[in-house]
């Protein structure tokens, strides 16, 4: 792995192998403008078949492996990335977790019409939370990390309308 996570890698090898996803977390608010710091990379997956074929290849691509089994390296599994659990794993470009559904049971066509699309580069377009919805499953969620989060959220939300922008 490498000493910094390169989120920005892990999104072009998703988006290479045509991955249905939404980020979700941290890196969907530093791309809408927040000031936060992140350690991972957090999508909610398309669990269809089809789907779920593009995420292996993917995650074969970046050598991923579950990072809570460090010595035996485990790898993701169909069967697995179809059900609606966690899973955390460990790639070349850093940490990256799968979420099959977050906060109140929500899956990927439950969060798709509270997602934008941005065009991170000329030829990377990711669809991304909307900052409203994540400060909903943050407020949701009530840890402790997800509550100091808050007001540095909302603060870019209502800057962002300010301007007219659709976060």
């Amino acid at each position: 792995m490498r000493a910094e996570p390169d989120f920005l890698a892990l999104l072009r090898v998703l988006s290479r192998h045509e991955v249905d996803y939404i980020v979700i977390g941290g890196v969907s608010a530093v791309l809408q403008g927040a000031p936060v710091s992140t350690f991972d990379l957090e999508i909610v997956h398309s669990r269809s078949p089809k789907n779920v074929e593009r995420l292996l290849a993917a995650l074969r691509e970046l050598g991923a492996y579950y990072r809570e089994h460090e010595t035996t390296r485990p790898v993701p599994e169909e069967r697995r990335l179809q059900g609606g659990g966690h899973h955390l794993l460990m790639t070349r470009c850093g940490p990256l977790d799968l979420l099959g559904e977050v906060s109140g049971g929500r899956v990927f066509a439950d969060l798709e019409g509270k997602a934008v699309t941005m065009e991170i580069e000329p030829d990377l377009r990711v669809r991304v939370l909307t900052l409203a919805m994540l400060i909903v499953l943050k407020e949701e969620l009530g840890g402790e990390k997800d509550l100091a989060v808050l007001p540095v959220l909302r603060r870019t939300l209502s800057e962002s309308e300010s301007r007219g922008g659709n976060t």
